[in-house]
C-alpha cells in the first residue's frame, strides 16, 4: 500500500471536544472585540438582544448548511468541493483560492496582536530587534504545532479556549452581587451607529463554515460534526453573552467607554488588578488559537483542492513520521518598522513551506 494511503489512514482522527474547540477558534475566540457592539448600539440593550436574536438568522442557518453539506460530503476541502460540485472546477478553485488567501492575510495577523497584548507587560517587544525574531519565533513554532498533528492541534485548542474563558466566569460570579437589571435596558437610539453595529454581528458571528475543510480528518463526521456545530454555538454565544451581561449589568460605565480591550478594565473593576491581568493574558492567548484553527482550515482546504485535481500533487503528501500534511502554509507575520513616528506595515504573506 502507498505510504500516502497508509499515512491518511493511520492520522489520529478529531474527536467531538476538539473539532468543538476548533470551530470556536474559527468562529470567535472569545469575547475579545464584541465591546464595541455596546458603543455603536447606543448603550447594552442592542448589543445583549443583537448576541441574543441574531445567531438564530444568521449563524444558525449557516451552521445547519455546513453541517447538511459536511456529512453530505465529508472530505477534506469543505466549501470548495460544495461549489465545484454545484457550479464545476473554475469556480470552485475560485472559492478555493480567494478563501485561502484571505485565511493566509487574517492569519499573518495574530502573532502580531499576541505581542502587542505582550509589550504592554514587557516593552522590549516595542523594538524591532525583539520583535522580529519573536514574531518569526512565534510563526515556526505554532506551524510546527500544525505539522505534528491535527489531534495536537485540537487539544491544544481546548487547552486555550479552557484558559481563555475561565476568567469571565470569575466575572460573571463576581458581578452578580452588584448586578441591576436597569442597566441592561439602557439605549439612546440617537447615538446608535448602525453600520458599526452590525459590522460587529457579523465579524463575531460568522464563518461557521470553516471548520468544513477538516470533514476529512473527523471521527464519524456524520454524527460529530452536528454535535460540534451545536456545542460550538451555544459556547460562542454564551461567551459573548455572559461577560456582556456581567460588565453591563454590574458596573454603570457610560456606552462610550466599551471599546476594544475593555473587559481587562471591567475584570479591574469587578475582580481586582489580577483579574485584569487574566483577561489580558487570555486576550493574548487567544490570539494563538486563532493562529492554530486558521492554519489547520487552510492547511486542509489546499490538501482536498489538490485531491480535487485544483492544485498540484504536491499539496496533499503527508509525512509519514507524523501521519499529517507534509505541506503547510507558513504565515511570515506582519513586520512593522517605525520610521520619523509613522508606523509602517509591511505585510509578507504566506509561503508555502516543504518539510521533508
Amino acid at each position: 500500500m502507498d505510504d500516502e494511503v497508509v499515512s491518511a489512514a493511520a492520522a489520529p482522527k478529531l474527536t467531538l471536544l476538539p473539532l468543538i474547540a476548533l470551530i470556536f477558534y474559527e468562529v470567535s475566540g472569545g469575547p475579545f472585540g464584541v465591546e464595541d457592539s455596546v458603543r455603536t448600539g447606543g448603550g447594552p440593550l442592542l448589543s445583549l438582544l443583537g448576541f441574543l436574536f441574531f445567531p438564530l438568522i444568521w449563524s444558525v442557518p449557516e451552521a445547519l448548511i455546513t453541517a447538511e453539506l459536511a456529512t453530505t460530503f465529508p472530505h477534506n476541502g469543505g466549501y470548495v468541493l460544495w461549489i465545484s460540485s454545484a457550479f464545476g472546477p473554475f469556480w470552485g478553485f475560485q472559492e478555493g483560492f480567494w478563501k485561502w488567501f484571505s485565511g493566509v492575510m487574517d492569519n499573518a495577523l495574530y502573532p502580531v496582536l499576541f505581542l502587542d497584548y505582550l509589550k504592554h507587560s514587557f516593552p522590549i517587544f516595542n523594538l524591532m530587534l525583539a520583535r522580529i525574531p519573536a514574531l518569526l519565533g512565534i510563526t515556526f513554532s505554532l506551524t510546527y504545532l500544525n505539522y505534528r498533528g491535527l489531534h495536537i492541534v485540537g487539544f491544544s485548542a481546548v487547552v486555550l479556549t479552557f484558559f481563555s474563558l475561565l476568567p469571565f466566569l470569575f466575572i460573571f460570579l463576581l458581578s452578580v452581587p452588584k448586578i441591576r437589571l436597569r442597566r441592561w435596558f439602557v439605549v439612546d437610539f440617537n447615538k446608535v451607529n448602525w453600520r458599526g453595529y452590525f459590522n460587529n454581528m457579523f465579524w463575531n458571528l460568522n464563518y461557521w463554515d470553516k471548520a468544513s475543510t477538516l470533514a476529512g480528518e473527523v471521527e464519524n463526521p456524520s454524527k460529530t460534526f452536528p454535535k460540534a456545530l451545536f456545542w460550538g454555538m451555544l459556547l460562542v454565544v454564551c461567551s459573548y453573552l455572559i461577560p456582556l451581561l456581567a460588565g453591563t449589568g454590574a458596573l454603570s460605565s457610560p456606552p462610550t467607554e466599551w471599546a476594544d480591550g475593555y473587559f481587562a478594565e471591567v475584570g479591574m473593576l469587578i475582580g481586582g488588578f489580577w483579574l485584569k491581568l487574566w483577561i489580558q493574558a487570555a486576550a493574548a492567548m487567544s490570539n494563538l488559537g486563532l493562529f492554530e484553527a486558521e492554519m489547520s482550515s487552510d492547511a486542509f482546504q489546499l490538501l482536498g483542492m489538490s485531491k480535487m485535481g485544483l492544485l498540484p500533487a504536491v499539496f496533499s503528501s503527508r509525512s509519514v513520521m507524523f501521519y499529517v500534511m507534509s505541506q503547510y502554509p507558513l504565515s511570515l507575520s506582519q513586520v512593522e518598522m517605525k520610521l520619523d513616528s509613522t508606523m509602517m506595515k509591511l505585510m509578507i504573506p504566506s509561503c508555502m513551506v516543504s518539510f521533508f
